[in-house]
């Protein structure tokens, strides 16, 4: 971890949850835990200058405006990606935990069937599993690899698979049923989502509606009027 200037400013429960929420953006992210620190606070700390040199009311809107971002820019940084990626996982769960169980329905075992799935599929969450194999390689324990994997994923309902296999794993249990199960939720929560998605789309042509047709309609009725006006 390398030393810098603002990280003293930080307490240790803060540089852990960054480090925390970085991992939860996969092994493909580019983020930097310290870039971030950093960013957050210099960047804060210019739009407080700004405004308290140039704004009358720089003394009141200086603070809340870089406290603001301050807050807010781990939201859009970090939150939302991480959200939006546990989306994206869900989705591509589906297929890859399908594969997987024909895999060792064929009578291979985990590791081997991991192995071959990962070989044939290529998606993001394939990817954190050609990862966790790569531990293996490396001296890792199948299972210590899988509880790492754990970490960079932001789906409970994928960690649930993976802590069945786990389990599966260290127990000798078949894992083949808590996978078919798994598999089971993941369709029926994909469904909710939709019909949530479907739900909420009246309000959205709502909220549409009167941003852009409420003031073109009250433009055209006043129109004349208007012009009258001017023109009188």
């Amino acid at each position: 971890m390398k030393e810098s200037l603002f990280v003293k400013i930080y307490p240790k429960r803060t540089i852990k949850r960054i480090e925390d929420k970085i991992k939860l953006l996969g092994v493909n992210h580019n983020y930097n835990l310290f870039l971030i620190l950093n960013f957050r606070v210099l960047i804060s700390l210019i739009l407080f200058v700004i405004l308290l040199i140039t704004s009358d009311f720089g003394y009141i809107l200086a603070p809340v405006v870089a406290i603001l971002f301050y807050y807010l820019s781990e939201v859009v940084l970090l939150d939302y990606p991480i959200k939006r990626r546990a989306k994206k996982l869900e989705k591509e769960a589906l297929f890859f935990f399908e594969v997987l169980l024909l895999t060792l329905e064929s009578g291979r075992n985990l590791g081997h069937a991991l192995h071959l799935t990962t070989s044939n599929i290529d998606s993001e969450l394939s990817d954190e599993f050609k990862q966790t194999l790569a531990e293996v390689k490396l001296g890792k324990s199948l299972n210590e690899a899988l509880n790492d994997m754990k970490k960079r994923i932001p789906s409970e309902a994928i960690n649930n698979a993976i802590l069945n296999m786990i389990e599966s794993n260290t127990f000798g249990n078949s894992i083949v049923t808590s996978l078919t199960n798994q598999l089971d939720f993941l369709n029926n929560k994909e469904m909710l989502d939709v019909k949530a998605e479907i739900n909420k789309l009246p309000t959205k042509v709502s909220i549409i509606s009167v941003i852009f047709f409420v003031p073109i309609m009250l433009l055209i009725i006043l129109a004349p009027v208007l012009l009258d006006y001017l023109v009188g």
